[in-house]
């Protein structure tokens, strides 16, 4: 890989090692008004992996190339001095979506290389990509559409047959990990204060990405009576986690039972790393209704069941669902009587 490559995946080993070479120390990078090009382009990857996608630029010289590979390290900079863990899993799902576009684009032998930065060994034909189920499993474990299962591929003698677009999104995996777990970098103080003005932009992008599609904003519902297993699902659906498709379906009816839009259940599963909108909508869709059958969401035991019930407290003893849990809590809160109180239900 050259420079222009790395443009495109600077979180590999050689184009860390391609920085490392450069001539200026590390701290100019953050200080320096010659690189403030780079700092600026390093904010925007924060700011658009917050918004709608970090998107592929182009680079027609090597220097133009050398400030968007520099443009990362910024980047994690910026989300390492905010440390906040939306953040983090949402910049590391849009760095990896970027590089999966551009992961498409690789020929053979470079996507074999590739693949090896990841101590993935695999033999590229021209249509498919062969690879070890252990490291299909490693990074397909977390995709939860069907097809994704093992049991639905193609295996032969331990290998597993991929298409090169579904290699593709095992490598967006993972990217994803690579990146998400090793932030936050320890950042000096005195680096987190010279970037500040550059924070401060980004915490109020993230405020204000963080409040856009808040429950409160749905007057008719009360996300204070929300059962635990549901504040549970919520909360890693909007920090970017990949719900089990049990969960995620939890989550959607029990949303469209209490009077949510759907629009605003599309939000929430937007930071998810399988996040495909058509596919999402349709689901959305169908849950609602569309086809003639509006699904009620599951009861405790069935969550019980599938292992989706979290946090459990008192008031979970005394009901068997919970939509009851939610207009239990309602009325509780209504009558300004403590949760603890025993009512017959």
């Amino acid at each position: 890989m050259d420079v222009f490559t790395f443009a495109y995946f600077p979180f590999v080993n050689g184009a860390v090692k391609y920085v490392e070479a450069l001539d200026f120390k590390l701290e100019e990078l953050f200080s320096e008004r010659a690189f403030e090009q780079v700092r600026e382009r390093g904010k925007e990857r924060v700011l658009s992996a917050i918004g709608e996608g970090i998107k592929k630029s182009s680079h027609p010289d090597r220097i133009g190339a050398e400030k968007e590979l520099l443009s990362y390290p910024v980047a994690r900079i910026l989300v390492s001095c905010i440390n906040d863990g939306y953040l983090t899993r949402r910049y590391a799902l849009a760095e990896a979506k970027s590089a999966y576009e551009s992961v498409k684009e690789l020929s053979g032998e470079e996507l074999k290389e590739f693949a090896g930065e990841f101590n993935i060994t695999a033999v590229i034909n021209e249509r498919s990509v062969i690879l070890h189920f252990t490291d299909y499993i490693r990074y397909a474990n977390v995709i939860h559409e069907p097809k994704w299962k093992l049991v639905n591929r193609n295996m032969e003698h331990g290998m597993v047959t991929l298409t090169k677009e579904d290699f593709s999104r095992i490598m967006e995996e993972a990217v994803r990990k690579r990146i998400e777990s090793s932030l936050p970098v320890d950042v000096p103080a005195g680096i987190c204060a010279s970037l500040e003005r550059y924070l401060l932009e980004i915490r109020e992008a993230l405020k204000t990405r963080k409040s856009e599609f808040s429950i409160e904003e749905f007057k008719e519902i009360m996300p204070d009576c929300f059962p635990p297993c549901i504040v549970h699902a919520l909360s890693n659906a909007q920090a970017g986690v990949n719900l089990p498709h049990s969960m995620r379906f939890a989550l959607t009816s029990f949303l469209l039972n209490i009077g949510m839009n759907t629009e605003g259940i599309m939000e929430l599963f937007k930071v998810s790393p399988d996040f495909d909108e058509e596919r999402t909508r349709y689901q959305v869709m169908h849950i609602h209704g569309a086809t003639g059958t509006t699904y009620t969401s599951p009861s405790c035991a069935t969550m019980i069941t599938y292992g989706n019930c979290y946090g459990k407290e008192a008031l979970c003893e005394r009901i068997s669902h919970p939509l009851s849990y939610y207009r239990k809590k309602a009325w509780i809160l209504k009558k300004g009587k403590p949760a603890g109180i025993k009512e017959n239900i």
